[in-house]
């Protein structure tokens, strides 16, 4: 089992529009996984039962800085890109943790408000997972 600690990011989360795949869903639960720094769960809060893996980037590709355009910025109520939250999904593929590099998810950590980008950056999708103390 999966437990979590609070921290200032967790609560509800509404998209701005469904994440790719999950229509017509829009409300989610963003919790902190305990013992893991930087490793979030991302749950529907309809009951579906739908998970996902979150990371935050900073710990584990300290290099990532996507660019996040003004509709962007202005959807989420947000002036600079250093107001937002940036998350990426993480799945286990062949055995080894990766994160989509080229689908960010930005949150407004004030209004709670998020959309998962697509960026036409060159960004992989599926990027190996390296930790910062590798």
């Amino acid at each position: 089992m999966i437990s979590a600690l609070p921290t200032a990011r967790d609560g509800r989360l509404s998209f701005t529009a469904p994440p790719p795949g999950f229509a017509p869903l829009t409300d989610f639960d963003l919790a902190a996984v305990e013992g893991a720094p930087g490793l979030y769960t991302l749950r529907d809060t309809a009951g579906a039962g739908l998970r996902l893996f979150l990371i935050d980037p900073t710990f584990y590709v300290p290099e990532y800085l996507p660019s996040i355009d003004d509709a962007d910025l202005a959807a989420l109520q947000l002036s600079t890109p250093a107001e937002a939250d940036v998350y990426v999904v993480a799945n286990i593929v062949d055995g080894a943790p990766v994160v989509n590099l080229l689908a960010p998810i930005v949150v407004n950590p004030v209004a709670r408000t998020a959309t998962q980008l697509i960026l036409e950056d060159d960004w992989p999708l599926q990027a190996e997972l390296v930790t910062a103390a590798a």
